[in-house]
């Protein structure tokens, strides 16, 4: 059985600019704030940022019929959601994808997790040094 994600935002708490750009499928916008400073891991409305990507990208491909796509999901990766990191309910995100049946979700997850408990192939490169 499936659940979708449940948010029952309060009338006064607006959603926050990057769940509405996770909301809106806007990827440009949600770079956009990541950049300058978002939390990847930022929840509203008892909903974490991930797991509203996860939710929003399966949900729309099952609405429109339009393949599967994890974009949402590679953004937030990039800029540093913990993978592993449970909803403010406790839910997973790894098993939040594998229950939606977003596979894609899921490789990119795992993925993540699997670097983070990998050793570094690269040593740390010393700081730059200012040219003359």
């Amino acid at each position: 059985m499936i659940t979708i994600m449940e948010h029952d935002a309060a009338a006064h708490e607006p959603m926050s600019p990057a769940h509405l750009a996770v909301e809106n499928g806007d990827l440009r916008e949600l770079t956009r704030l990541l950049d300058a400073g978002a939390d990847p891991d930022e929840v509203w409305s008892n909903m974490a940022l991930l797991l509203h990507a996860i939710d929003m990208e399966a949900d729309g491909a099952t609405q429109t019929g339009e393949p599967l796509d994890a974009s949402c999901t590679a953004v937030l990766l990039a800029y540093g959601a913990d993978p592993e990191r449970p909803g403010p309910d406790g839910t997973i995100p790894r098993l939040f994808a594998f229950h939606y049946r977003h596979g894609l979700a899921v490789r990119l997850l795992e993925a993540h997790i699997a670097r983070r408990t990998a050793p570094n192939p690269c040593p740390e490169l010393p700081p730059a040094e200012p040219r003359m």
